[in-house]
């Protein structure tokens, strides 16, 4: 479905509710109710033969008798009727609708699906709750309560978690932008609601709670470009394999493992919680106070000295900070705090401290510079009530100047006695929680958020020492292994793939019987390490079927017979190859890793780091999704120390962790490149002396078939394809191709390079130049439905960057936006044409419908090169602008 089609779903103009009932108990008599309570300004038109009236309105005994065609229609009949129902609301030109009903097949499922796409109908559900627009006072639901309108979207695949967010925001006064129940996702899916709520000017934050997905590719493109702009908060199930089960049986789709669930929401940028709670926590945080924190460090002022600590235990677990405070601060909280002549933070303020007291200390936290961040916890007090202190942090906090404003939220512990108290703080407009744990968990949700943030935006290193890649090489040694039915690749075999990648692995020699392995043993020189080759035989080591430091040929054939005899007795159908020989490495002081390449059936290939080990599912690894590039390498390393899968251990040399980020862009490099390959293991992998050695790998190859319905990866890689020498006019040559994340600073020297009158004709006026943040939006841009092309040429042994083209297709690839800048002192040597017309070749290929861009009526040139090119121009009197359009893509 198209974000057209969306907004024309979330714009009804008139409701028809097929199966209206005055049966209390269906689902027909609810939604009637709903709507008719809701305010919704339309006609709304019950559907049933069985009632003249449903609620006093008049209804029609079939779709065929409706005096009208309505905008949205909400079936609420039984599912062996939904098919004919939509083929009656197509005869009458209805595109949208709402299917209440549950319990469909998978057979029902599919054929319903086939049936909406014949008939162009645009379907929300089945299985749902229904859909609310409360600006337009549209409640299409069978919800039991209202919601008001507000700043938040929801959306979610189940329709008892709607209920409770329901109840919830009823009792915190939160109200909704759009409230949907997706169900099992048929049609509109999370990508598409994703993409129009993005860049819905009413939402500020979106919730989604999330059993199963899709069109994962779809979906992270969708969420990156939503992420970007506000927060997007997910809870996301089946984190057990039961429980994943459990969802797959609720709304259907695919189980994938969590791990690779966790890695897709932080590399788009999102937050996810854990459960229902931690969404609400979220949610009063991050929502509805979307603040991106400049620091971390946390500061605590607190009457109780108990309720600190647990604060302060909760927050270092959550490799949370606190704030340290400067000798001035200390010195002016020591004035006020009699009891005390060394206060720290956190800031105990004691329990018989008087409102007073309480607000002095309060001033000076929020005064100091160090404290951005400030979280007061009270406990009740004899010596006032608790909404007396909430009225003296609101009014205190409301005093300083939001510009230099710590971000504040509060603990009020206790029931009846606090809850006014918390009520006075929220509608002050300060988050508020009941215990001190729940505050500092909500305080990390915006840690977590700017984490992501900030790492959706970091400029990646450029990988200085990066070794040349042999793709085209490697992709004839597969083929010549698949010709021979080779599918399976042991260490000797992988050795020369890696190899075309710059990574190393120890010599390996091959043996097919003990007495051979001895007479290889032999030759090599010892000690040695012995090994079976079995494709059948994931983790050698656990079965015996590796020996190490064998010192003449008589303990090696000695050894390949005990390992065929171990084998025999626990794996007797295992097919085995042989053995390799290797020499024995010294392993003391070294730290052994594992890195394996997994392809998962949604996600595609994705990446796995870990110990070394005899096994290495998802919970025992970090994962990430490729492409990598050096900071997405250095993210997986530290979410690999974080969980705890990599231990920093005492030895007489750290792991080259820049190396180890160089190696994981050649290991991510080599899956992008290499469709073929769908399994590999280096394990181990000896780090040591800054170089990194494998001593084992295997992979697994098979023709890769090309599906139409389904990417391959799950991110689109940097699309090396468009890379091409170009002439200039002066006769130099040049490199035209698409912008990359690491060109951030060579695209910050372009645009400082840049004329006024240059910048004028680009920005339509007066533009300050770019900072950090707008520069990695346009330099890590998602090749899926942007592009930006550059032409670069070599200054001084640097990349120097001459002009870029830029095109960014709307979520339904009907029209793409252009715009070209070139360097001032780069003109006239035909960057314009080059530039543009590789624009155009890239949006023909995307099947964009039209190519469009404005500029000055000035920019002469600008205005004949389209035109050359096959644009139709126009000027547009009113705005003082030239439109240009080139159709694309018509047949």
């Amino acid at each position: 479905m198209s974000v057209k089609r969306i907004s024309q779903f979330f714009n009804p103009q008139s409701i028809a509710v097929i199966g209206a009932s005055n049966n209390p108990s269906r689902p027909g008599y609810i939604v009637m109710r709903n709507l008719l309570q809701g305010g919704f300004n339309g006609p709304i038109m019950p559907v049933t033969p069985k009632y003249e009236a449903v609620h006093g309105v008049l209804a029609y005994a079939d779709i065929a008798s409706l005096p009208q065609t309505p905008s949205l229609a909400v079936i609420c009949t039984n599912k062996q009727t939904i098919a004919g129902l939509l083929s009656e609301l197509a005869a009458r030109q209805c595109r949208n609708v709402i299917v209440i009903a549950a319990g469909l097949s998978s057979e029902q499922k599919h054929s319903l699906t086939q049936h909406c796409k014949a008939l162009g109908m645009n379907l929300l559900g089945p299985n749902c709750l229904g859909l609310m627009i409360p600006h337009l006072g549209v409640n299409a639901s069978f919800s039991h309560t209202v919601t008001r309108p507000g700043r938040l979207a929801f959306i979610s695949q189940s329709a008892a978690v709607c209920s409770t967010i329901l109840d919830w925001a009823e009792h915190k006064d939160i109200g909704f932008s759009y409230f949907v129940s997706v169900g099992d996702c048929l049609d509109i899916d999370f990508g598409e609601l994703l993409d129009f709520l993005g860049r819905d000017a009413r939402t500020k934050a979106v919730l989604l709670y999330i059993d199963n997905l899709k069109d994962i590719r779809g979906f992270i493109s969708a969420a990156r470009a939503a992420a970007f702009s506000k927060p997007v908060i997910v809870i996301k199930t089946g984190r057990t394999e039961a429980g994943a089960q459990a969802a797959f049986a609720h709304t259907g789709g695919n189980t994938s493992s969590d791990a690779v669930y966790d890695a897709l929401i932080q590399r788009a940028g999102m937050l996810r919680v854990a459960d229902l709670r931690e969404l609400f926590a979220a949610t009063q945080t991050l929502a509805l106070h979307p603040k991106l924190l400049k620091v971390e460090p946390l500061c605590i002022l607190t009457n109780g000295g108990g309720p600190a600590v647990m604060a302060v235990d909760s927050l270092l677990q959550s490799s949370g900070k606190l704030c340290e405070l400067s000798d001035q601060t200390l010195a002016a909280l020591n004035a006020v705090i009699p009891q005390s002549e060394a206060a720290a933070n956190p800031v105990d303020i004691f329990g018989d401290s008087d409102p007073g007291r309480y607000q002095q200390a309060l001033k000076i936290l929020l005064e100091a510079k160090e404290v951005e961040n400030l979280l007061i916890i009270h406990t009740p007090s004899a010596l006032a009530p608790s909404t007396e202190y909430a009225k003296i942090i609101v009014d205190t906090v409301a005093q300083v100047d939001s510009r230099r404003r710590p971000f504040v939220i509060t603990n009020f512990m206790g029931e009846n006695a606090a809850y006014e108290a918390r009520k006075i703080c929220a509608q002050g407009g300060i988050p508020t929680y009941r215990t001190p744990e729940g505050a500092v968990g909500a305080y990390m949700h915006l840690i977590n958020y700017r984490r992501n943030q900030k790492h959706l935006t970091q400029t990646p290193e450029s990988i200085v020492d990066e070794l040349a890649i042999n793709a085209q090489d490697t992709q004839s040694a597969i083929d010549a292994h698949l010709s021979r039915g080779e599918t399976y690749l042991s260490t000797h075999q992988a050795a020369p793939l890696l190899a075309y990648y710059g990574i190393d692995t120890v010599t390996t020699h091959i043996a097919t019987t003990p007495s051979e392995a001895a007479e290889v043993a032999n030759e090599c020189g010892f000690p040695v390490v012995l090994k079976l080759i079995s494709p059948d035989i994931a983790s050698k080591s656990e079965v015996g079927g590796v020996v190490l430091n064998l010192n003449d040929a008589h303990e090696v054939e000695q050894a390949a017979f005990a390992i065929l005899l171990r084998i025999k007795q626990t794996y007797p159908q295992a097919n085995i190859h042989g053995f390799s020989i290797q020499p024995m490495v010294p392993r003391a002081g070294t730290h052994e890793l594992r890195i394996a390449i997994k392809t998962d059936p949604q996600f595609g290939p994705v990446i796995l780091l870990g110990e070394a080990g005899s096994a290495l599912d998802f919970s025992q690894a970090a994962v990430a999704l490729p492409p990598l590039n050096m900071n997405l390498a250095k993210y997986l390393i530290a979410s690999a120390q974080d969980k705890g899968v990599l231990k920093e251990r005492t030895l007489p040399e750290k792991v080259d962790k820049y190396r180890l980020c160089a190696l994981l862009t050649r290991v991510s490099q080599l899956i992008i490149d290499q469709p073929d390959i769908h399994h590999l293991e280096l394990n181990p992998l000896l780090a040591t002396q800054g170089q990194f050695l494998v001593l084992d790998a295997c992979i697994e190859i098979s023709h890769y078939q090309r599906l139409a319905h389904r990417k391959r990866l799950a991110i689109r890689p940097y699309p090396k394809e468009w890379e091409r020498s170009v002439t200039l006019k002066d006769g130099s040559q040049a490199l035209l191709r698409p912008i990359r994340p690491e060109d951030e600073q060579a695209h910050r020297e372009f645009d400082e390079s840049l004329s006024k009158e240059d910048r004028y004709r680009r920005f339509f006026g007066e533009m300050p130049h770019f900072s950090h943040e707008q520069l990695a939006k346009m330099t890590q841009i998602d090749y899926d439905r942007e592009m930006a092309f550059i032409v670069t040429r070599k200054h001084h042994a640097k990349d120097c960057t001459l002009g870029v083209s830029r095109v960014l297709m709307d979520p339904d690839n009907a029209i793409a936006e252009f715009a070209i800048v070139i360097g001032s002192q780069y003109q006239g040597l035909g960057l314009g044409r080059l530039l543009l017309q590789a624009a155009i070749d890239y949006c023909k290929e995307q099947g964009v419908a039209s190519v469009q861009g404005t500029t000055l009526w000035e920019n002469t040139g600008m205005i004949e090169l389209a035109r050359k090119l096959g644009f139709t121009v126009r000027r547009d009197f009113e705005e003082g602008t030239i439109e240009m359009i080139l159709p694309l893509n018509n047949e």
